[in-house]
């Protein structure tokens, strides 16, 4: 994380006495990535983090994580809309693409208790979840993170948390059936950390001028969020499976923390986007960097104003890289007639060549602009299809690029 924040109760100096009221000592706990030589937090609990009274494994179902590769080699379109809501946001996840460095999932929780996630903590990697609709509070042991439609929520690797749905009639939801809460996340779980650009940051982590966003656009916990409970489970996820652990006492017992560590918000309608007189390539659009895959994010813009720009993206080959579109805002004016919409997610993988459909120059010409919205994410090994993509996939899109043109 590029800036240090200091939130709640902190003793002076690091891993000195810091007294509770009853004359106990709080307990530290310090969370480190890259084997403490890089971003860290130090957290002050009331009780020892590490009581645990019972632990289970958790068996998943093999249908539901199961991965096929992308044979034939095809360009997909995958309808995510057509997935119905239910569940909560970890344990409702549907795996619609994977490969060894990410997983991209759906989640649409259900309204009331059954959609309050139970407490987790992935211990494979960042969580980077993209709210399409509704909001929700990200509870952690940072504390509270309210998350609203368009957010990006950043949350750092084994970080003990849980989603709570806001409900279908707060901010930002759509118009959703009974039983739904109107949150629709994105959820993408790296086998690694999720960060800025490096590009964008000096060396000492500051974001340079020439980035799309900055720290004042950057949201995370500002106070404790102090729970007392007595037993509480919490899922854990390794790269081996699922554990459920009983504790002693409740995980979210921080007073205070500080550091450069902690889950944080950033609404992609902060993203300031760069233009010029001609079409400006994807990495420009970039916003985060993890491991083996980027993700960038498309807003509206004004189109290039040379005066013989063409005004919509070039055809083009992904070399190196599976091209994901998660279509969530606006008009998608080089994708009609391809049957792409809101929620539409499309992947065209390495050793496709792919561009605006059959038209759409013709129809840009003399606009100012696009007003879409839409998050991509380019890996650089292949995707394979989950259970989700293989179920709402149209089996029509491959051929769309033909339409309309002589043989």
């Amino acid at each position: 994380m590029p800036y240090y924040r200091r939130v709640g109760e902190v003793p002076r100096k690091r891993h000195i006495r810091f007294e509770r009221p009853d004359g106990g000592l709080h307990s530290e706990e310090l969370m480190g990535v890259d084997g403490f030589s890089a971003d860290s937090a130090l957290l002050y609990h009331r009780r020892p983090p590490t009581a645990i009274v019972k632990a289970e494994a958790v068996d998943e179902s093999t249908a539901a994580v199961e991965v096929a590769a992308n044979r034939p080699l095809l360009p997909r379109h995958l309808r995510t809309h057509a997935l119905p809501a239910g569940g909560d946001a970890v344990a409702g996840r549907r795996l619609l693409l994977a490969n060894d460095d990410v997983r991209l999932l759906i989640a649409a929780p259900a309204a009331g208790p059954g959609g309050v996630s139970e407490l987790y903590r992935n211990a494979t990697g960042d969580e980077l979840v993209y709210v399409e609709s509704g909001s929700a509070t990200l509870e952690s042991v940072y504390g509270a993170l309210e998350v609203r439609a368009g957010d990006y929520v950043v949350i750092p690797t084994s970080t003990t948390h849980r989603w709570v749905p806001n409900g279908p009639g707060a901010p930002g939801g759509p118009g959703v059936s009974p039983g739904e809460s109107g949150l629709r996340l994105l959820v993408l779980e790296a086998r690694g950390h999720v960060r800025p650009p490096r590009r964008y940051l000096s060396p000492a982590g500051q974001f340079l001028e020439h980035s799309p966003y900055c720290e004042r656009d950057l949201r995370a916990p500002a106070e404790p969020l102090l729970v007392d409970d007595g037993e509480t489970p919490v899922l854990v996820r390794t790269r081996d499976g699922l554990t459920r652990y009983t504790y002693l006492h409740h995980p979210f017992d921080v007073v205070g923390w500080d550091g450069c560590l902690y889950p944080w918000a950033f609404n992609i309608g902060d993203f300031e986007p760069i233009v010029g007189r001609l079409h400006q390539p994807p990495p420009v659009h970039q916003t985060f960097e993890g491991p083996n895959f980027v993700v960038c994010s498309f807003v509206p813009r004004l189109f290039d104003f040379h005066p013989e720009a063409v005004p919509v993206p070039y055809n083009h080959a992904n070399v190196d890289s599976d091209e994901v579109l998660f279509y969530v805002g606006g008009d998608f004016m080089s994708r009609k007639g391809s049957g792409i919409g809101l929620g539409s997610i499309s992947l065209h993988p390495a050793g496709f060549i792919h561009g605006p459909q059959p038209g759409s120059v013709e129809a840009a010409t003399g606009k100012p602009g696009t007003d879409e919205v839409a998050v991509m994410v380019d890996t650089f090994r292949p995707l394979g299809l989950g259970p989700a993509a293989r179920e709402t996939q149209d089996p029509e899109y491959a051929w769309t690029w033909a339409r309309g043109l002589d043989r």
